[in-house]
């Protein structure tokens, strides 16, 4: 959106107000679609609006792909960084997509596809992030539960968006100790009267989890023998993620996130403040795995870097030492670059 960018806050909201179609076409080019829109956006009798309502595109392809394709398959993506474990793990483009496409092509093999429902029950690990991506890939709408939450208000996400599969881990770590997952997960499905047909667990070494047989898959098991598959175009209406409030308020809410807030992802803030506004409570620690450590980001690769950490377990030590390791990275390159002017 670089002609968007240009200028002051005052000058590009002006321009906004005073050229709409004028930004927001602009501001789309920064995208790559599949059909590119001819207009952008579409207004209903009951007020609500279709943006770029002729377009196709898919996420996970200006997330990952078009990245590799464009030669920066070598550039790191995504840096998981574990506060429990110490372990520190580095993700390049080309790494990423083999991933995703991989985990892509699992989901796919049990019979997920366009508009069908997906829901995320995991701890912050890199695995969650291959998991809503590969949704995006295949044109699925997926919905991260933070992992641990109580089976109860699980079994309301489990009923409310009927996921055909369930993507979870066999436990999440703490400060102190080990959560099991899968207990908690066989009590939502108990509990929920939508019966997901199958969920894929990730073993991970601190737990084993045991697996109910016709319904429970091992991840490691499931992916050793899925192909890649690719990205399936969708309209840029179609809804990309379900996020739900935290419940706190009773049965809680939820908003729909579309596949064109990749274009603006201002949206979402919107639509959490008119949430918030309604009186229902946001755990902002639901929301992190969806846009902070991975939307935005990766689609604009040459601003941000994602730093994925537990939100509950954060070393604040860790933290800091991560952030100074990359500012000094950002330094260093920022001199070679001057040097290379002055040259």
């Amino acid at each position: 959106m670089s002609g968007s960018e240009t200028g002051s806050y005052a000058e590009v909201y002006r321009r906004s107000i005073d050229r709409p179609e004028e930004f927001w076409m602009e501001a789309a080019r920064a995208v790559d679609w599949t059909v590119t829109p001819t207009r952008t956006a579409d207004a209903e009798p009951d007020g609500t609006w279709h943006w770029f309502p002729d377009g196709r595109l898919n996420s996970c392809y200006n997330a990952v792909d078009r990245h590799v394709a464009a030669g920066r398959g070598a550039q790191i993506a995504l840096i998981h960084d574990s506060a429990m474990t110490g372990a520190v793990q580095r993700f390049s483009y080309a790494h990423l997509l083999d991933e995703v496409a991989r985990v892509a092509g699992m989901m796919a093999s049990h019979g997920v596809g366009v508009g069908d429902r997906v829901l995320i029950y995991m701890p912050m690990v890199p695995e969650a992030v291959f998991a809503m991506l590969a949704c995006a890939r295949l044109g699925a709408v997926h919905s991260v539960v933070f992992g641990g939450f109580a089976a109860a208000e699980l079994a309301k996400r489990i009923d409310d968006a009927a996921p055909g599969l369930v993507m979870a881990a066999s436990c999440g770590l703490e400060p102190g100790r080990v959560v099991a997952y899968k207990p908690l997960l066989d009590e939502a499905i108990s509990l929920a009267t939508y019966k997901p047909r199958h969920c894929i667990v990730l073993q991970r070494p601190q737990c084993h989890a045991s697996l109910q047989p016709g319904r429970d898959l091992d991840w490691a098991e499931q992916l050793a023998g899925a192909p890649a598959v690719g990205c399936v175009a969708v309209a840029s209406g179609d809804p990309l993620y379900i996020l739900y409030t935290s419940g706190t308020t009773g049965n809680g809410s939820f908003v729909r996130l579309t596949r064109h807030t990749i274009v603006d992802p201002g949206q979402l803030r919107e639509h959490l403040k008119k949430v918030r506004a309604a009186g229902h409570a946001i755990d902002d620690r639901e929301i992190a795995p969806d846009l902070y450590c991975l939307a935005v980001p990766i689609v604009q690769p040459d601003r941000s870097v994602t730093l994925a950490l537990s939100v509950s377990s954060i070393d604040q030590g860790k933290f800091e030492k991560s952030f100074d390791a990359l500012l000094k990275k950002l330094t260093q390159t920022a001199e070679q670059i001057a040097r290379r002017l002055r040259d």
